[in-house]
């Protein structure tokens, strides 16, 4: 199984730190943040990884991360995203990639406390569809929340202003090959953007998703508090435990 990275955007909420780099080779604790996403896959046993950035710092990437070294890894893959078009808009660029294989796919800012390796190895084991995680928030209205029947998801609601359950869905996102057909039926929302949130909720409509409980913390870390956040409890706890 593949793994996805997408450090792509402008990073505008931490603007102006984003002005002179990309958000994703900011520092969070003693770390660049992209680390940690990758060290997420790694420790999940994925050794093919592809980077999904844009941006005017894309080179500094390259610079740092070669090809993946310092994370054991033989071989680290880049691809560019011009502009801003959403998360599922930055996955689609990872089509040829995933050589209609499984691939398990990390927000560029996500950083957790443990691992995913149980979740990635039930996965490998599901026939179909998708599997996302899950973790309980006190503030689930920043994020995309799931909606629940009994154990079911039955849809997921992107920022709702009344969240039907505390979860929040987390970047951590495990697809088989069919994303990219899902991908390209999308339309822009509001925002401008190819919503995850719809890509979840097609798999959702066909029954196809299940869903893991995140154990350990976990933030993302574009915002200023959450960066912060973030530095803090890597300082205090570590990330990426095995």
């Amino acid at each position: 199984m593949k793994g996805i990275v997408l450090a792509g955007g402008l990073g505008s909420r931490l603007y102006p730190l984003t002005k002179v780099t990309n958000k994703h080779l900011l520092p969070v604790y003693n770390e660049p943040m992209i680390y940690y996403p990758i060290k997420t896959l790694v420790n999940a046993g994925i050794d093919e990884i592809l980077i999904v950035t844009g941006g005017n710092n894309a080179g500094e990437f390259l610079r740092l991360l070669g090809n993946g070294k310092d994370f054991g890894l033989k071989h680290l893959n880049y691809t560019y995203q011009e502009g801003e078009g959403g998360i599922a808009a930055a996955l689609s660029l990872a089509e040829f990639f995933a050589d209609n294989g499984k691939i398990v796919v990390v927000l560029g800012d996500n950083i957790i406390e443990k691992n995913i390796r149980k979740a990635v190895e039930t996965y490998q084991k599901q026939k179909e569809g998708a599997r996302i995680m899950l973790k309980e928030v006190p503030d689930p209205q920043r994020f995309g929340v799931p909606v629940f029947e009994g154990d079911h998801i039955v849809r997921v609601e992107e920022k709702p202003a009344k969240p039907k359950s505390k979860y929040a869905v987390i970047g951590i996102y495990m697809y088989d090959e069919r994303v990219f057909d899902f991908i390209k039926t999308l339309k822009p929302s509001q925002r401008g953007e190819l919503e995850i949130t719809d890509v979840n909720n097609f798999y959702i409509e066909e029954g196809k998703m299940e869903w893991d409980i995140l154990d350990g913390w976990w933030t993302d870390a574009g915002t200023f508090e959450s960066l912060q956040y973030a530095g803090n409890m890597v300082a205090k706890t570590g990330a990426n435990n095995i």
